[in-house]
């Protein structure tokens, strides 16, 4: 009896475990899907796309946890980031580094605002909630380096807006709705 208990005590630990590696290799792969776009050194990615459906799929504390364990796969090396711009730590300091450090925040957002979500506009809400975090991450990091927030935005915002709007709505649908009302 005992060790049915231990064994069924330990499944939900193991599953959200294995979500939280899932989501940083699928966050891994989605940043090699990387589009250029001229005028802005910031790539097109899925990458929003994962990180606010790691959040709204694994909830705000285990999704955040995943974009902690990819951010710090990719601050040792590891070829996760985009094929564009510096490797390792040195990521950190250049124009995405903003969308990067805003990851755990936005799927922690994404994620704390679709357990209230009872529609598919209230989830698209808390996608497009957890989108905005990225982009106010990468506007900070790109007005830094550009010297202010009129030369930043768009860099940093307007070439994404409607494109991270239709990832946000992408998310909404496919986060699974048993999802939704589990604990955090």
């Amino acid at each position: 009896m005992t060790t049915n208990t231990l064994a069924v005590s330990r499944r939900p630990s193991r599953v959200v475990a294995i979500g939280v590696v899932g989501f940083a290799i699928a966050l891994a792969l989605a940043s090699q899907v990387a589009i250029p776009i001229p005028g802005t050194p910031v790539p097109i990615t899925l990458q929003p796309l994962v990180v606010v459906l790691a959040g709204m799929w694994l909830g705000p504390v285990a999704g955040a946890a995943s974009m902690v364990l990819y951010l710090a796969a990719g601050a040792v090396g590891l070829p996760v980031f985009s094929p564009f711009g510096a490797p390792g730590l040195a990521r950190f300091a250049g124009p995405t580094g903003g969308y990067l450090i805003a990851y755990p925040v936005a799927a922690f957002v994404a994620g704390a605002l679709s357990r209230r979500a009872s529609s598919l506009l209230g989830r698209w809400g808390a996608a497009l909630a957890g989108s905005v975090v990225l982009l106010l991450g990468g506007l900070a990091q790109l007005a830094i380096i550009t010297g202010g927030v009129s030369q930043a935005m768009p860099l940093a915002i307007h070439p994404f807006l409607p494109l991270d709007a239709v990832k946000a709505l992408v998310a909404a649908l496919l986060v699974p709705k048993s999802t939704l009302r589990a604990p955090v």
